[in-house]
């Protein structure tokens, strides 16, 4: 397929959308939060202010592409019997939606959740059911991902998905098999209309397992990539993580700068950096921590908090393997790849949007 445009729900400082740009997809983004919405104008990425919940397909007419990684903090931490509450209701709620239970009733039903952003990944069912139902224009296309916790979640759009006459994958990534220079897993979801031979992206890179070189394991895949691939510090280096084992600090993580990094989270500022020496080097800086989830190298990173910017976004290098599966494309050349690496800012041509009060293509 060809796609015309992809509407990004909760779409963060951009990692969707400048993926999409590189493969010459337009993109509008809807998010929340001012700072990322801030980064995301100064990148010239088309972008809307406010609130999904207060938006639907009718305002973006012309996107015949869904993605999305709606927030879900409140079954996603392990364990918890609130957490596995919340999920429950949420696959209960999938059902209905897909049955076409009372909207009303539903959204009554959602307003009474103990914590509002279990109904948040909704979202995206909401506006492929009202694009169906509503509009008669259904998405071509949708990409979701999220943490692993929600893999339960995708799963149950993916039958209801079916029904409504999609192909779908879905299932866990690990960052590091497509070149991504980070261990992090997520859980994906890609669907398009039709009859279609619907696969995640094949693995590009081997994966990680500490202890084992890199240039170990199926030759058929190019090594994983490191932290020094990226970033230019001259000499080698450690990374120790904030995080410590059991709260024990002398049990916190260390990657070298010939390996992959951990997950970067938004605290990625607490990270200390060392020499192998052990003496104290300037921690990642906002291009250091980007370029480790594949953001180009001078991606204008503007607002505040950064670091939580960076650490919840979509690594572009993924997103464009993904995005290519969901479009049936063939896997991206890693001569489009390196078009990543940089920016030097788009066009003026992107849409910006202020505030709730104005609608995209009303």
């Amino acid at each position: 397929m060809q796609p015309v445009k992809i509407v990004d729900l909760f779409a963060g400082p951009g990692g969707v959308d400048v993926a999409a740009e590189r493969l010459g997809v337009p993109t509008v983004g809807i998010e929340w939060d001012a700072d990322a919405c801030e980064t995301r104008r100064a990148a010239g990425l088309g972008t809307v202010q406010g609130d999904v919940r207060r938006y639907g397909p009718a305002d973006f007419p012309d996107a015949d592409v869904l993605a999305g990684g709606p927030p879900c903090q409140t079954f996603t931490v392990a364990g918890s019997g609130a957490g596995r509450k919340a999920l429950d209701d949420v696959l209960e709620f999938v059902e209905q939606m897909t049955a076409r239970v009372n909207r009303e009733q539903i959204v009554s039903d959602l307003a009474n959740l103990d914590d509002e952003r279990t109904g948040l990944v909704l979202e995206p069912l909401r506006w492929i059911l009202e694009a169906i139902d509503v509009q008669k224009k259904p998405y071509e296309a949708i990409v979701l991902e999220q943490v692993p916790a929600v893999l339960p979640v995708w799963e149950a759009y993916a039958r209801a998905l079916r029904n409504e006459g999609y192909s779908v994958d879905y299932g866990l990534l690990l960052t590091e098999a497509y070149g991504v220079p980070q261990t992090r897993k997520r859980a994906v979801l890609i669907a398009r209309r039709g009859e279609h031979d619907m696969k995640l992206p094949a693995p590009t890179h081997r994966t990680y397992r500490k202890g084992v070189p890199r240039d170990a394991g199926d030759a058929s895949k190019e090594p994983w990539r490191t932290m020094g691939d990226v970033i230019e510090r001259g000499t080698p280096f450690e990374v120790i993580s904030n995080y410590g084992t059991g709260g024990d600090p002398k049990l916190r993580g260390r990657r070298s700068s010939s390996q992959p990094s951990a997950t970067v989270t938004g605290k990625i500022r607490r990270n200390r950096v060392v020499s192998l020496d052990g003496a104290e080097l300037d921690r990642f800086n906002h291009s250091e921590a980007g370029r480790l989830q594949t953001f180009p190298a001078d991606y204008p990173w503007s607002g505040r908090d950064i670091g939580q910017q960076i650490g919840n976004a979509v690594p572009p290098r993924l997103a464009v393997h993904v995005l290519s599966a969901a479009f049936g494309w063939s896997p991206p050349s890693e001569e489009l790849l390196e078009k990543l690496d940089w920016w030097h800012r788009l066009p003026a041509q992107a849409v910006s949007v202020p505030d709730d009060e104005a609608l995209v293509g009303a």
